[in-house]
């Protein structure tokens, strides 16, 4: 993907199946070993609703390649961190949203849950800041 490409248009289902050893929730999402409200897919990232959401808009856009938490991406993930932030704005669009916080928790004491790299979409009411 070159930078002035937008990513492709939403996917109906999941797309391939998550590298082995992904035993987070998010990796049995991946397998679809547990439901979503998928909002978007293809094939380097799934796009759903949070089930806890703390907005009217909270979405979760999550890659298939299982890298645990951002400080442990390399410069390999590069061209996949920009597809997760430029689908982030996708699905914030999408959900007609004019304003929205994106959010990447990395490791336990910032709040992150789930160690599989996440993007929260947050938006549909005002966000203060800073937050928590």
């Amino acid at each position: 993907m070159t930078d002035s490409a937008a990513p492709p248009s939403p996917a109906p289902s999941p797309a391939p199946t998550p590298a082995p050893g992904n035993d987070t929730v998010f990796g049995r999402i991946l397998r679809g070993e547990i439901p979503c409200d998928q909002v978007y897919a293809d094939d380097l990232c799934l796009a759903f609703r949070d089930v806890q959401p703390q907005a009217p808009v909270h979405v979760l856009v999550i890659p298939r390649d299982p890298i645990a938490r951002l400080d442990e991406a390399g410069a390999e993930h590069g061209a996949l961190l920009g597809h997760l932030l430029l689908v982030a704005a996708l699905v914030a669009r999408e959900e007609g949203l004019s304003g929205f916080r994106t959010v990447i928790n990395s490791g336990a004491e910032a709040g992150q849950t789930v160690f599989h790299l996440h993007v929260h979409v947050i938006g549909g009411r005002p966000l203060a800041w800073p937050p928590g």
